[in-house]
């Protein structure tokens, strides 16, 4: 475990005077510009409640100061450590950001600013949701890093759990056990990310001792000797590589590094092994300057020291999946003790380092996000380069080119909520469900009502009002309006009003094909099923919102099932039987050459459903199957019953049939039906007309030659929209 040193004083409380003194034992490379904006944010915390406490008992101004010794440790800058000197400072009430700014400057009140809005994250009262800890922990990463537009910001954080951790000894084992799971789950493999090795494996081996402290303490009594002697073993085996490498002209850069008891506990349960089969206690990477030298060093380290059997893999020859690449090998050195020696180019290792063989994306599991990546990339490299910045403002700081496209925001339960950067209250409420999202009515962001069209920002807690009836507007797809930025959610809207709309054309559909069976007089429903799959429709009620939207007839629907349904209940019938034997109307099931006549009772015409009755002596006679006589057919008879069906191709002839109108008695009626009949090319066989003078109603019955149900259909729609006409409808 590692020993620090602290340059605070001891006890809990801490005067002005001993934070000056701290200010003045700071490392020389702060100037004394540096040191003064470290007074000014030393001022502004001594200034804030003496007796403020975080919610680990420890008062706040030795929080901050105690966070802040650690990132002067990590060598940053005093913008960083002034914001961290403030860490709960500005909740004080007196303290705006406008005098924050005034003070210290835009840079530092910012990231303070960000870490107070962070500061709910840290909060250990706040549950995980049950079942959801892996994604709310990775959520939760993400939301740090998604806040902070200064990556400093998350140095910061992370620095702070590290302190925690370094102090967690005293707290309750439950609220330790809380922290170091926290602490295991987020920030070590948020440092992990960063590539800020040592406070991973420091925030690694703390949780695992309050986690698990029984491994722990086996692990370490089992290690030989103390870490620094095993640093040291290490730095000698480096020095030993140099001289070899220099000898056979092999350049190569190399460090080293003792495994932590975290790496080691992780590797014994993933492989089911004790420690005295784990082959990298003690670690070395060698960088040289191409494949070629990769080999020859390979070759100097197996000269020097033998090989274990079984723990050589070349990822050079053979990359991984995620193309990363490297030699790994494990040989037993000097001392009799086991070592790991991994040799790649600079290449090599930068694309493992940052490229798509990242090692934190790799061993973590997450889910491919090229943007997320990037910007990790990012703050890689700005963490790389930040000492090479004479201004003390790290390069590519502002690159516009890395701003997020994502924000994290918080519901009041404390979930985090990935939603696209420009995101509003409503994309929220649709993310969390659809049905909250058409209820939405209103919205609080940290307990403020807003509105609906309001960019979110990272960090940010939202609460939607919603109305127990409330429906979506139009207003919300307007692109114009600003109300949704995810596509996500503007499809939502768009189906609901799409669904709607379907309703509405389902139920005219269905009035329309009622209205229309009734009309023609057809009784038997037609197989909407079989008449969706002829029109590409999934449904049976899609083929009532067709009709509804008057993309089918209603004629199409009635004419068409009947003779779809028709061909279901026949019998298969041969190519050669499909030839009509009257007209060429319709087809006997099984019988060629047979005569057949359509029926006066009932006059069929097509595609009504139809049936056949075998006469003595006529053939078969072709009735409607709702036919009255047909129903009334005893059991004897019904034995003549033969299944029969409309051809295919239509003969062109004409077939008679009856309809009725009941209408206003009026003079000129029977002049305008017989209008009607003429513009359709239709001949009238019969006619018989009845007035009653007491009701002043006209029944009029015409009997008339159409050519098949769609011809009908449309006379009878032409005559029902005549003035006063009451009734139309086809009769047997």
């Amino acid at each position: 475990m590692v020993t620090t040193t602290s340059r605070l004083p001891e006890g809990d409380e801490i005067a002005g005077e001993d934070v000056a003194h701290w200010i003045d034992r700071l490392p020389e490379d702060l100037d004394g510009e540096d040191r003064q904006c470290l007074r000014k944010a030393a001022d502004i915390a001594l200034a804030a409640d003496p007796n403020a406490r975080t919610l680990f008992g420890e008062s706040q101004l030795r929080h901050a100061l105690s966070v802040a010794e650690i990132l002067v440790d990590m060598r940053m800058d005093q913008e960083t450590i002034a914001a961290a000197m403030l860490l709960g400072s500005f909740h004080e009430k007196d303290l705006k950001l406008d005098h924050l700014i005034k003070m210290l400057g835009e840079n530092t009140a910012r990231m303070v600013d960000d870490l107070t809005r962070i500061g709910m994250l840290t909060d250990l009262s706040s549950e995980v949701p049950a079942g959801d800890e892996g994604e709310h922990a990775e959520n939760l990463r993400r939301l740090l890093l998604g806040i902070a537009e200064d990556i400093r910001v998350v140095l910061i954080v992370v620095a702070e759990q590290l302190h925690r951790m370094r102090t967690a000894r005293g707290l309750s084992p439950e609220l330790r056990h809380r922290l170091a799971q926290e602490t295991r789950d987020i920030y070590a493999p948020l440092a992990n990310r960063l590539g800020i090795w040592q406070i991973k494996w420091e925030l690694e081996d703390l949780s695992l001792r309050f986690l698990h402290p029984d491994d722990y303490k086996r692990i370490a009594s089992q290690l030989d000797g103390r870490r620094a002697d095993r640093e040291q073993f290490i730095n000698q085996v480096i020095e030993l590589l140099h001289e070899k490498f220099h000898a056979v002209g092999v350049n190569a850069e190399i460090s080293g590094r003792p495994k932590h008891i975290y790496s080691i506990w992780r590797k014994m349960q993933r492989k089911s092994v004790d420690i005295e089969q784990i082959f990298d206690l003690r670690a070395l990477r060698v960088l040289v300057d191409d494949i070629a030298q990769c080999y020859a060093a390979l070759g100097v380290v197996h000269g020097l020291w033998k090989h274990i059997p079984g723990e050589f893999d070349d990822y050079i020859a053979t990359p991984k999946a995620n193309l990363y690449q490297s030699i790994h090998t494990a040989v037993i050195g000097p001392e009799e003790k086991t070592l790991e020696v991994q040799i790649r180019t600079g290449d090599m290792h930068h694309h493992a380092e940052l490229g798509v063989a990242a090692h934190w994306r790799y061993k973590e599991n997450t889910k491919h996000d090229a943007d997320f990546e990037r910007r990790i990339v990012w703050m890689r490299q700005w963490l790389e380069q930040k000492e090479l910045s004479d201004e003390g403002e790290p390069p590519g700081y502002l690159d516009a080119d890395m701003e997020a496209t994502r924000i994290y925001v918080l519901t009041p339960q404390g979930k985090v909520v990935e939603l696209p950067k420009g995101a509003t209250p409503l994309d929220f409420a649709y993310s969390i469900h659809t049905d909250i999202g058409h209820q939405c009515r209103g919205a609080r962001v940290d307990g403020h009502i807003v509105q609906l069209n309001r960019p979110l920002r990272s960090g940010e807690s939202v609460e939607i009002l919603t109305a127990k009836n409330g429906t979506p507007s139009r207003d919300w797809i307007n692109p114009h309006l600003g109300y949704l930025h995810s596509a996500r959610a503007r499809n939502r809207v768009k189906q609901w009003f799409k669904h709607l709309d379907y309703e509405h054309h389902v139920d005219l559909g269905r009035a329309a094909l009622e209205r229309e069976m009734v009309r023609l007089s057809v009784t038997e429903k037609p197989d909407l099923e079989a008449i969706a799959g002829k029109h590409n429709l999934q449904h049976a009620e899609d083929v009532y919102a067709a009709i509804g939207r008057g993309d089918l007839s209603p004629i199409q629907v009635a004419g068409v099932g009947g003779r779809a349904r028709q061909a279901q209940r026949s019998k298969p019938i041969t190519p050669q039987q499909r030839t009509a034997t009257v007209k060429g109307e319709v087809v006997v099931a099984g019988v060629d050459d047979l005569m057949t006549s359509m029926a006066r009772c009932c006059k069929p015409v097509p595609y009504d459903p139809i049936i056949g009755f075998v006469t003595r002596g006529r053939g078969v006679t072709v009735h409607r199957r709702d036919c009255a006589n047909v129903r009334a057919l005893d059991e004897a008879n019904r034995e003549r019953l033969v299944d029969v069906l409309w051809s295919d191709q239509q003969a062109q002839t004409t077939y008679a049939v009856d309809f009725l109108v009941v209408s206003g008695d009026r003079k000129g009626l029977l002049r305008d039906i017989s209008a009607i009949l003429t513009n359709e090319d239709i001949d009238v066989i019969g006619v018989n007309t009845n007035s009653d003078r007491k009701s002043d109603t006209a029944t009029m019955r015409f009997t008339v030659e159409v050519s098949d149900m769609e011809q009908l259909s449309r006379l009878l729609s032409k005559v029902e929209q005549l003035p006063d006409v009451s009734v139309v409808k086809r009769i047997s």
